[in-house]
């Protein structure tokens, strides 16, 4: 994916976040999304294109097919 500069990233948490530090931070790019640690806010994001960070969020919420 190509670089993006993040210097000027909004960084959210969930509303749903605990207050345990234990939470990802999401910033919204032009044609992509950054994901990090919260606990590592330096450390190196990852980038997803907006339909494969969709698809995470999609996941993520529904869990895996065939599991209840």
């Amino acid at each position: 994916m190509t670089n993006f500069d993040l210097s000027q990233a909004v960084w959210r948490k969930s509303s749903k976040s605990s207050g345990n530090g234990e939470c990802v931070e999401v910033a919204l790019l032009a044609g992509a999304a950054a994901v990090r640690d919260s606990k590592i806010p330096d450390g190196e994001p990852v980038l997803l294109s907006r339909p494969g960070f969709a698809a995470l969020v999609a996941h993520v919420a529904t869990g895996p097919r065939g599991q209840s």
